[in-house]
Parts: structure tokens; sequence; C-alpha cells
């Protein structure tokens, strides 16, 4: 996406990053800081959302929170608690970034793990459902407030042995209409990113005999991140964005 946003797109705004360790969340969390955002970091591993901690505080942005919080095994109330923590702590939420994801095994349909599935489907899904229905009345406290999911290419159209990310992904497709004509016309518009083809930990995984460097980086395609957090979208609400367009 051709966006240029200005320095301050952000500022004064509080946004949650989930799964802000690495790849894309990583990424997001550091140009939303760098663009005046409050971000907040949220991970299972401590070690690494403090190392992008630092790299906030480098950039001589706004300080930086750290949830660690395992999304595979967190229930209802710890999301709640962090949404009155966050309500207290900073008295709303401006944006939310649900970029945490599994992969899952891929595999013939006829050999899906029921373990592997129902953790894809924990984190993919539930805890995505559930994290964004506990911050829904600190988001309503923001004069404008974006969601964004994080799709797929396969959410769209199911590939084979895809099965389990595939699935999940549709379900958070779902997701974001159902909330996006919930909140139609209301200061809370929700909207799906597919980040295509990108240079992170989870494709290297999927694709291990990929030329990783012939891939786009995070940080190529934060400019559709940024258009959907900042005021340039407040208009933009149901839509699936394709961060790499054909």
């Amino acid at each position: 996406m051709d966006y240029q946003a200005d320095k301050n797109l952000l500022e004064n705004k509080t946004i949650l990053v989930t799964g802000a360790g690495d790849g894309i969340g990583r990424q997001a969390a550091l140009t939303f800081a760098q663009h005046g955002a409050t971000v907040i970091l949220l991970g299972k591993t401590v070690k690494k959302l403090e190392a992008v901690y630092d790299e906030i505080e480098a950039l001589n942005a706004p300080t930086p929170a750290i949830i660690p919080l395992d999304m595979n095994g967190a229930t209802v109330e710890h999301y709640k608690d962090m949404a009155d923590t966050i309500d207290n702590q900073f008295g709303k939420l401006d944006g939310l970034l649900n970029n945490a994801s599994q992969l899952g095994v891929l595999g013939p349909f006829h050999q899906i793990d029921e373990k592997s599935y129902d953790k894809v489907m924990q984190v993919n899904v539930k805890a995505q459902a559930f994290i964004t229905s506990a911050l829904l009345p600190v988001m309503k406290k923001a004069e404008q407030a974006s969601i964004i999911f994080t799709s797929s290419s396969v959410g769209v159209k199911g590939r084979a042995y895809w099965a389990e990310y595939a699935i999940s992904k549709f379900a958070t497709e779902g997701m974001m209409q159902t909330l996006a004509d919930e909140f139609e016309n209301t200061t809370i518009r929700t909207n799906c990113i597919n980040p295509g083809a990108t240079r992170t930990g989870m494709r290297a995984k999927a694709f291990p005999g990929e030329n990783a460097e012939i891939l786009k980086t995070p940080e190529d395609i934060m400019p559709l991140y940024l258009y959907l957090m900042g005021k340039d979208s407040v208009a933009e609400n149901g839509k699936t964005f394709n961060a790499q367009p054909k």
C-alpha cells in the first residue's frame, strides 16, 4: 500500500499488539511507537517482549507496557482482568491488533491431530474472541477505535493440507465481519489484514524450502497497518485488506 503516514499519526493513542515478541507483531509495535503510540506488548515470551520494549525505549517513543500472557492457556478471567488494568492505567484503548497466531500442523485432512487442532483454535479463534470481547468496553471510551484481525489467503479460499490454519482463518474473517456489522456507525471499526507472504518464522516453518530473501519483510507491509490504526481509515469497516495485492 502506498500510504505515507504522518509522523504523529498515532500520538496520544494506546494500542495493544498480541504476539508482539517477534515477526509482524514486533514490527507493528515498533512502527506504532515510532508514530507516537503508547504500545502494550502482549506475548508469551517475556525475554522477547523485553527486547521489543528496549527497542521502543531506544526510539525515544512513549514508554510501552508489557503483558506476559500465553493465549493457549489464558482464561476469560485473565482477559477481563487485563482489560480492567488497561482501563485503570490508560483510561481508554484506541487500537487492538490481533496478530498472534498458531500455524498448527500441515497435512492431509484425515490426519488432523486433535491436540494441534485444539491449540490452533484456542489461539487463533477462541482467545481472540474473548480478548476482543473483554476490551470492547475500554475501546468504547476512545474517540475512534480500530480493531484489526490477522487473516490469510487460506482464510478466503481453502487450500489442501492446510485444514487447521485455514479453518481458523475462515473463523477469523467471520468474527471480523460480525463485529463490524454489530458496531457499524459507531466509534469502533473492525477490519482484517492479510499480510501475504512475509519473511517471518511462521512462514519459514510453512515453506522451509523457500528463499526468504525474495519475500517482503514485516517492515515493508507496515503502511497498511498504520493506515488502519490511524484517522485516515475511520470510514473503513468490515473489510479484508491485502498487504500485498497481486
